[in-house]
């Protein structure tokens, strides 16, 4: 399995560089079932092994209202950093590795609690908000309806 470079973005851990993306759409062959976010990495110079971590939330375009949270490099670190502590191999071509993380394990590898996010009308609000919390929504889809 390689990885599209379109859409990576660069981390360097513990000294070696690697790139990441979170998917562009969501996998739509398993009928309307909840699927969760998702992201891949790899070494960025002469890739091997990819890694595939799936994460306890929802994708930000999820049609069930689901809470999510953004992806951030901490993340995608302490991922990678947790992935060849279980025996993933960055260096050695095969396939995949998967990392699945738990509600828990989401705490500790962002240091923090998790800032969940749930898709309400056209944008997202803060988990626990309300009708107040819209000058804050950061907007996911747009109102133009002239696009597809």
């Amino acid at each position: 399995m390689v990885m599209p470079r379109k859409g990576s973005r660069l981390i360097t851990v513990d000294g070696t560089a690697y790139r990441w993306r979170v998917r562009h759409k969501p996998t739509r062959g398993r009928g309307d079932t909840w699927s969760p976010l998702s992201f891949t990495a790899e070494r960025a110079e002469e890739p091997g092994g990819v890694l595939v971590v799936s994460l306890p939330c929802a994708r930000p375009d999820n049609s069930f209202g689901e809470r999510t949270i953004t992806v951030r490099p901490v993340l995608v670190g302490g991922c990678i950093r947790r992935a060849v502590e279980e025996g993933w191999n960055p260096g050695q071509p095969g396939a995949s590795f998967s990392l699945t993380v738990t509600e828990d394990e989401l705490t500790v590898l962002l240091g923090e609690p998790p800032q969940y996010m749930i898709p309400f009308l056209w944008g997202m609000i803060p988990e626990g908000g309300g009708i107040a919390d819209l000058p804050r929504c950061t907007q996911i889809w747009s109102r133009d309806t002239s696009q597809p």
